[in-house]
């Protein structure tokens, strides 16, 4: 009688139908979200739509900004450089909620098959090329993957022009 009472809940709630759905958090993301950051779009545009910018330096002309984008409840942040109103780069630290599947699937569905690839540890970064602009994504892994960065710039650098992943990495100290 009391094995009974035990099994005869279990058994019950194993045969119930399961109504619920899960998706990912960064299902409704668009990348037309991030287009709004590529390279000769206007910085007054992008103050309009996502607010001021918190100014980060302003090295030879050129201003690096931060701008926060809002998905669900979360903000994360995008940073660019402009010079005279237009952009030159951006850098979007994309939150670790962001499934690499669904992101990375939609870097393909727009941009193609990538270019180059390369993985180190458990991170791997993916790169493009199309329209005259480099387009540079990284992943990591541990349970799930989840993403890490976007940035874009152009493929071609003016005269002493660094995108933002090039100083980003000059800083980075060496053992």
């Amino acid at each position: 009688m009391f094995m009974l009472l035990i099994i005869l809940p279990c058994l019950t709630m194993m045969f119930q139908p399961l109504n619920a759905k899960v998706e990912a958090l960064n299902y409704n993301f668009s990348l037309e979200s991030l287009a709004d950051f590529f390279p000769e779009k206007k910085i007054d545009d992008i103050q309009k739509k996502y607010g001021k910018s918190e100014v980060m330096g302003d090295k030879n002309g050129i201003e690096t900004l931060k701008f926060y984008v809002a998905h669900i409840r979360y903000k994360f942040p995008v940073i660019v450089q402009a010079k005279d109103g237009k952009i030159l780069d951006f850098f979007a630290k994309l939150p670790s909620y962001f499934l690499h599947d669904i992101f990375f699937q939609s870097l393909v569905n727009k941009i193609g098959k990538q270019k180059d690839f390369r993985k180190v540890g458990e991170e791997a970064v993916y790169s493009w090329e199309q329209d005259s602009l480099k387009h540079v994504y990284s992943a990591a892994c541990t349970i799930t993957c989840f993403t890490v960065f976007y940035t874009v710039f152009p493929s071609k650098l003016a005269n002493g022009f660094k995108p933002l992943i090039v100083t980003m990495k000059e800083s980075v100290p060496k053992n």
